[in-house]
């Protein structure tokens, strides 16, 4: 799967999500609820693109790629939940369990595009 059509679908799924819980979201954990949407948006973009990027190359430059780039990744979504927490105010818990509930859909959704992809890659090869 190409990069733009991972992310339309990333895109999809997070529109159609916080459409779906807008309404049931006290007024004050909205911003908190897209701001974590959106964080675990752009963290599954990441890991895809570099594991897309990586894909191609040595062992060497792929496995640096992926556990470097997780590394870096935690470390700028770390840097950006305190932020948020601190500077914006958002409110923690409504924060958080956006953050890690779109984080494990979008790892599933990942991970189940990978092995599909590796499949036919296989399959091509066989």
């Amino acid at each position: 799967m190409s990069f733009g059509r991972y992310a339309a679908l990333v895109v999809v799924v997070v529109t159609v999500s916080l459409g779906g819980l807008w309404p049931v979201l006290a007024a004050g954990n909205r911003t908190a609820a897209v701001a974590g949407a959106l964080l675990a948006a752009v963290n599954t973009l990441g890991a895809y693109g570099l594991v897309l990027w990586a894909s191609g190359r040595s062992t060497n430059a792929f496995m640096g790629a992926v556990l470097g780039g997780m590394v870096g990744r935690m470390g700028l979504m770390l840097a950006a939940v305190v932020a948020a927490v601190l500077v914006l105010g958002l409110p923690k818990v409504p924060l958080a369990v956006s953050l890690l509930g779109y984080f494990v859909v979008f790892l599933v959704f990942e991970l189940t595009v990978l092995q599909r992809r590796t499949n036919g890659a296989e399959a091509r090869r066989s």
